[in-house]
């Protein structure tokens, strides 16, 4: 028996802890002991019963898993591989990482990178999964010189982009809520500070020239704003809807400045595109700033943590020590300076 965290749909009586046999996992042609799992904002949503990401009932949540193959039949996944797998349905459509052992399909899980170990791996996760694609989706679209906007800076996603595009030699402009982050975003790479407030209301269709180009997580006006300030050929990453989901906004950019709208969807990204973004995380992204922006809580603690995310109360990135015990990744950790949740700053864009 291994033990989770169970949720149905719409939140009912909210989540649980459930002692869960091997067949109740789920289908899947691999098995893994789960080291490590991550927070995301999709989890909090999940955790809260959220209809729009728990599509089955009952799920255990969790979007990320970083484990340790005990049987697959994907000759690259021998028994004892440490695996990294983001989005793909875990705790959406299928049972994730908020439990000591995980069931999926292993033809999307990626060996984790001797670089960055089981646990940075998972502190990357889905967020900075997608900040990566996001950047790598800007670099391939070509855009101009001058200064790339992130908004949400100080959360997961945020923050590994404004570090990715820093390495690349991008001038980063951190658009954020938080000024105690300014610091800290400082040290990541970010150059410049807009506060996001900037960005609250819908403003003309066409506005000053102010971006090369842009990543995205809240939506809405924001993204309005942003399209409408993006300079000619420029273009603007769109991952997530904090702010809102819907956007109205005109032709304008597209037609008069040539501006791109990129749409960044990690949960779908093909096995090698998954191969070719982790190969960028693990070269370009400094393991000594990953952990400092790194806060690992107990799954005992996630309930709580998936409340403060939704709210706004987190920064950088959390992992999940799910099951530490059958992992093998001591000297790695030992090496890595630990963030408790209780020493960690509160103030983020989510």
């Amino acid at each position: 028996m291994v033990r989770a965290i169970q949720v149905t749909k719409g939140g009912g009586d909210g989540p649980r802890f459930v002692e869960l046999n091997d067949d109740e996992l789920g289908e899947g042609d691999t098995l893994v002991d789960v080291l490590w799992s991550s927070l995301n904002f999709k989890d909090g949503l999940a955790l809260a019963g959220n209809p729009g990401v728990v599509r089955v009932s009952p799920l255990v949540p969790g979007i990320d898993v970083v484990g340790r193959v005990v049987e697959s039949v994907d000759a690259r996944l021998a028994p004892g591989t440490e695996i990294v797998l983001t989005g793909a349905g875990l705790g959406e459509t299928r049972n994730g990482g908020y439990a000591e052992r995980a069931r999926f399909d292993g033809a999307l899980a990626v060996p984790v990178p001797e670089e960055l170990g089981a646990r940075r791996a998972a502190a990357i996760g889905t967020a900075g999964f997608t900040a990566a694609q996001a950047v790598l989706a800007l670099e391939d679209h070509g855009i101009p010189d001058g200064p790339i906007a992130v908004t949400g800076a100080s959360g997961g996603a945020g923050s590994i982009a404004v570090a990715l595009l820093a390495a690349a030699g991008r001038e980063v402009v951190a658009v954020t809520g938080s000024p105690d982050a300014q610091d800290w975003l400082r040290e990541l790479g970010a150059a410049d500070f807009v506060d996001r407030a900037e960005f609250a209301e819908a403003g003309k269709p066409l506005q000053a020239e102010r971006w090369a180009g842009a990543i995205d997580g809240a939506g809405g006006a924001t993204l309005h704003n942003l399209l409408a300030q993006t300079r000619h050929g420029g273009a603007v990453a769109a991952y997530g809807l904090v702010q809102s989901a819907e956007l109205h906004t005109s032709v304008h950019p597209f037609i008069l400045r040539g501006v791109a709208l990129l749409g960044i969807n990690s949960v779908e990204a093909g096995a090698v595109e998954r191969a070719r973004v982790w190969e960028r995380l693990a070269r370009d992204l400094d393991p000594d700033l990953l952990d400092r922006a790194t806060t690992e809580i107990a799954l005992d603690d996630v309930v709580d943590a998936g409340a403060a995310i939704l709210a706004g109360r987190t920064r950088g990135r959390t992992v999940v020590a799910v099951n530490p015990d059958a992992g093998s990744d001591a000297a790695a950790t030992a090496e890595t300076p630990v963030t408790t949740a209780a020493a960690a700053a509160n103030d983020t864009d989510a």
